[in-house]
C-alpha cells in the first residue's frame, strides 16, 4: 500500500498536465500519483501516458469518458492504494519542500493509535500578473503541529474555509462516508470539502504553504463571466448542500464547532450564487435566487431564518433594482472586510 494517492483530474490539460506531474515526482515510491485523462480531445493522454511508462511504479494513468471533475475525482478515490488521498488540479503544482514535510507527517502518524482522518495545509493563490501572492492560512484557527478535534478548532472568520486544496483526506473514510461527486457538474470541490467533515474525528493542521493554485485563465471555472454562464451547475451544488446539511442536521448539530462550520459555509456558498444571480441582470436569473432560497426555506425553516437574518442574507435581499445594487456593493464591502476570494 502507497501512503498518498494523488489524483490529477485532467481535461484537456496538455500545457500544464507535465509540470503538475514533475512537482509530485519528488514524493518518490510513498506516492501514488493518479492521473485521470477525463476524456481529453489534445494530448493529455498520451502525456499521462508517456509519465505512467516512464514511472510504472509511481504514475498511473487513468482513462475515461468525459464526466466532469466530480466524475474524475470519484474515479481517483476509487483507483487509489494509497492510506491517504489528495486531488491536485493539473493546472495547479506544490511546493517541493511543504511536500517532504507533509510526506513525514503523513509516515509519521501512520499506523498510530488514532487515526488521522484530515490533514490541512495552507494554499497560495498564483494569481497571474501579481507579484504578490496571497497565502491562505489556518494559524490561529487550528492548533498546529498535532493531533486536535472539532472542539479544539477556535471559530473561522467569514470567508476563511477549508477548501479542497486545502486538505489531505484518508482515503478509507472517503469511502465509508460514500462521497460520490455528481458528473457534469462544476464547483463540486464544494461538496467535497463539505460532506465528509461529520466523519472527521482526527486533524492535523501543518502551517506550510504546500499547494499553489492558480488563477488567471480566462476559462477557468472560477472566473465570474464564467460562473455566470454556469449558474445552474452552482445552483445544482447549493441545493445539494442544503440536502446534505438538513438530511444531517442532528448528526452535525451534536458537534458545535463543527456545526457552526459546516452552517457558515453553506452561508458563503448561498451568498455567491445570490450576487451571481443578481450580477447576471437577467428576470430569469432573478427568479432563480427567489427560488433557490424558497428551496432552502421548504427544506429547513430554522436555518432559512437563521440566514435570512444574518449580514449577509440581509444584503442579498433588498427589494428592487436599487436594494440588488446595494447587494452587490455590500458583497464587495464584505469581500475586503472578510478576505473573500
Amino acid at each position: 500500500m502507497k501512503l498518498l494517492s494523488i489524483a490529477i483530474p485532467s481535461y484537456n490539460s496538455e500545457g500544464y498536465l507535465a509540470g503538475c506531474i514533475e512537482s509530485l515526482l519528488p514524493g518518490g515510491e510513498d506516492v501514488e500519483i493518479l492521473v485521470i485523462d477525463d476524456g481529453s480531445r489534445d494530448n493529455t493522454a498520451a502525456i499521462a501516458d508517456e509519465y505512467a511508462a516512464k514511472y510504472p511504479t509511481i504514475v498511473k494513468a487513468v482513462h475515461k469518458e468525459n464526466g466532469g471533475h466530480g466524475s474524475a475525482v470519484n474515479a481517483g478515490i476509487d483507483h487509489a492504494t494509497g492510506l491517504y488521498f489528495k486531488v491536485v488540479d493539473s493546472d495547479d503544482w506544490v511546493k517541493k519542500e511543504a511536500y517532504l514535510k507533509i510526506l513525514d507527517v503523513l509516515r509519521e502518524l501512520a499506523g498510530g493509535a488514532r487515526s488521522l482522518d484530515m490533514l490541512i495545509s495552507n494554499f497560495v493563490y498564483e494569481k497571474e500578473g501579481e507579484k504578490r501572492k496571497k497565502v491562505m492560512h489556518y494559524r490561529h484557527i487550528l492548533p498546529e503541529s498535532r493531533l486536535f478535534g472539532w472542539e479544539d478548532v477556535k471559530r473561522f472568520h467569514k470567508g476563511h474555509y477549508i477548501l479542497m486544496h486545502s486538505v489531505i483526506f484518508r482515503t478509507k473514510l472517503l469511502r465509508d462516508c460514500g462521497i460520490r461527486l455528481p458528473e457534469h457538474t462544476f464547483y463540486v470541490d464544494n461538496l467535497y470539502v463539505f460532506e465528509p467533515l461529520m466523519h472527521v474525528k482526527n486533524m492535523y493542521y501543518l502551517d506550510e504553504n504546500f499547494y499553489r493554485y492558480y488563477i488567471g485563465r480566462e476559462d477557468q471555472s472560477v472566473n465570474e463571466t464564467v460562473m455566470i454562464s454556469r449558474i445552474d451547475q452552482q445552483i445544482r451544488v447549493n441545493k445539494l448542500m442544503i440536502d446534505f446539511y438538513v438530511d444531517n442536521k442532528l448528526k452535525i448539530m451534536k458537534t458545535k464547532r463543527l456545526h457552526q462550520y459546516m452552517r457558515n459555509y453553506l452561508e458563503i456558498i448561498t451568498t455567491v450564487s445570490s450576487v451571481l444571480l443578481i450580477r447576471s441582470e437577467t428576470e430569469e436569473n432573478l427568479e432563480k435566487k427567489k427560488e433557490l432560497w424558497q428551496y432552502m426555506k421548504q427544506k429547513d425553516r430554522m436555518l432559512f431564518s437563521w440566514m435570512r437574518r444574518g449580514i449577509m442574507g440581509s444584503a442579498m435581499n433588498l427589494p428592487g433594482k436599487g436594494g440588488r445594487k446595494i447587494s452587490v456593493d455590500g458583497y464587495k464591502i464584505c469581500q475586503k472586510i472578510f478576505k473573500f476570494n
